[in-house]
């Protein structure tokens, strides 16, 4: 895991610490993932559930019930049509 040093206001480090690396994902790690509709705009999300070719992501306490399958690589790809 990495974290993005230097990425928040005022040159403060980001509070998260991401896992980039697919091969070891595992639940509850954080990822930054994409959305297909939204010009690769990063989002953060915690990983529910990891699987050979997909991750299940939570999105976080602001929608508690949205799941959302995303592709399995460093930064994980969410179909828009989930949204």
């Amino acid at each position: 895991m990495r974290g993005m040093g230097g990425t928040g206001e005022d040159g403060e480090d980001c509070p998260f610490a991401f896992n980039f690396d697919s091969a070891s994902f595992k639940v509850g790690d954080t990822v930054s993932y994409r959305v297909s509709t939204m010009d690769d705009w990063p989002f953060v999300g915690t990983l529910l559930e990891v699987h050979a070719d997909y991750v299940l992501i939570s999105p976080g306490p602001t929608e508690p019930d949205a799941r959302y399958r995303g592709t399995r690589e460093s930064r994980p790809m969410v179909d828009g049509s989930e949204i």
